[in-house]
């Protein structure tokens, strides 16, 4: 059976866990979220992305009740949580500091917050022992924080997080503190864990590979708005402005007029450079300033002149080279400089091209996504 797609912001009849109406925040003369509407769905793990002072922890803190919105609703399963106070909102939040208890046990630590609302001690035992044995952290049960190392105390902080059974699961910069090859391993364990929980998350990351790999819609911000909420797939494909298209990896950038032509679109971006092409739904009024976003892995860099009709000519200044891929930096008799990248499958002693070598850069007419802003 071919498995479903998990989608539900794309069902009119799904009713969204968390909405966010028309939600402003002020600080003093400060606004802090300009104007938000948002919905998030009960099972999705949920990405705040943006750079420092956009306003997605703000939006964070508003969810787990340590702000109240200036204007606005905030629903959550449909009722308005702005007077709910935070201890009593089916809803937990992972610091970024993991704030453990120095001097309790990893068992204690988990247990912390199912003791001090009473609950039996049975209960107890095996809410924490399941938790215990869904972040592998069994036979750390009896050490204290300072005898862990960092991925294995975010684990903790994430058990403790989870014991609770919150409908919903905040994560403010969870890896922040890792380093790359564990915060890449644990960026899968959190996605794991969350599936198997089926507990709502909401991630608040600068980080953009961090959002592009664990989240099921990531929404871009930037000075309080939501720039674009979608897919990471979508995102990354179809920027919807400049700003989304460099902030969510590697990306060419190039300024010109646009000109309808049929079903394609010419854009003129240098003097005396042949226009180049690409396919735009929008309809374009004639010169119409627009961006062409090419992302350096589409574009194919070779010795001899391609045919085709996107093609430029220049000389390789720099080259970065990442293990698995080798990323060209060439500039352009324009003065332009544009980044192509190629898959590493030879040995560095065979690479093809190397310094101040004369290359074609090409690529095809949809690769580029036209911008109007």
């Amino acid at each position: 059976m071919p498995q479903t797609v998990f989608a539900p912001w794309e069902d009119p009849d799904e009713k969204p866990l968390i909405r966010f109406q028309n939600v402003t925040k002020k600080f003093g003369d400060f606004t802090a979220i300009q104007s938000i509407d948002l919905d998030i769905y009960t099972r999705e793990f949920f990405a705040l992305l943006g750079p420092s002072g956009c306003g997605k922890t703000t939006l964070m803190r508003m969810l787990a009740g340590f702000e109240t919105p200036t204007t606005g609703k905030i629903l959550l399963g449909g009722e308005d949580i702005a007077a709910t106070p935070p201890n009593k909102r089916p809803v937990n939040m992972m610091f970024q500091s993991y704030a453990l208890f120095p001097h309790l046990s990893v068992w204690e630590n988990v247990a912390f917050g199912l003791k001090r609302e009473g609950r039996e001690k049975d209960e107890i035992a095996t809410r924490v022992a399941d938790m215990m044995r869904l972040t592998r952290l069994d036979k750390f049960a009896r050490r204290k924080p300072h005898q862990l190392s960092g991925g294995q105390r975010q684990r903790v902080a994430l058990a403790r997080s989870l014991a609770k059974a919150p409908k919903l699961l905040l994560l403010d910069e969870p890896l922040g503190a890792l380093d790359k090859k564990l915060r890449e391993e644990t960026q899968f364990e959190l996605m794991d864990i969350q599936e198997k929980t089926g507990t709502t998350f909401v991630i608040v990351t600068h980080d953009q590979e961090e959002a592009m790999t664990v989240a099921s819609r990531v929404a871009v911000m930037d000075e309080g708005q939501l720039v674009q909420v979608s897919t990471p797939d979508r995102i990354y494909e179809y920027p919807n402005s400049v700003y989304v298209a460099d902030f969510i990896g590697d990306v060419n950038i190039i300024e010109g007029a646009a000109s309808q032509s049929g079903d394609k679109v010419l854009v003129t971006w240098a003097e005396g450079a042949s226009p180049l092409v690409a396919t735009s739904t929008a309809m374009l009024t004639k010169d119409q300033h627009c961006y062409l976003a090419i992302r350096p892995e589409k574009i194919t860099i070779t010795a001899e002149e391609p045919e085709t009709t996107n093609k430029v000519h220049g000389e390789i200044i720099d080259i970065g080279y990442l293990g698995n891929i080798s990323t060209y930096h060439v500039k352009l008799p324009t003065g332009h400089m544009v980044k192509a990248q190629s898959t590493n499958t030879r040995r560095l002693s065979r690479r093809n091209f190397t310094w101040e070598d004369k290359v074609w850069l090409s690529w095809s007419d949809t690769a580029a996504v036209l911008l109007e802003r």
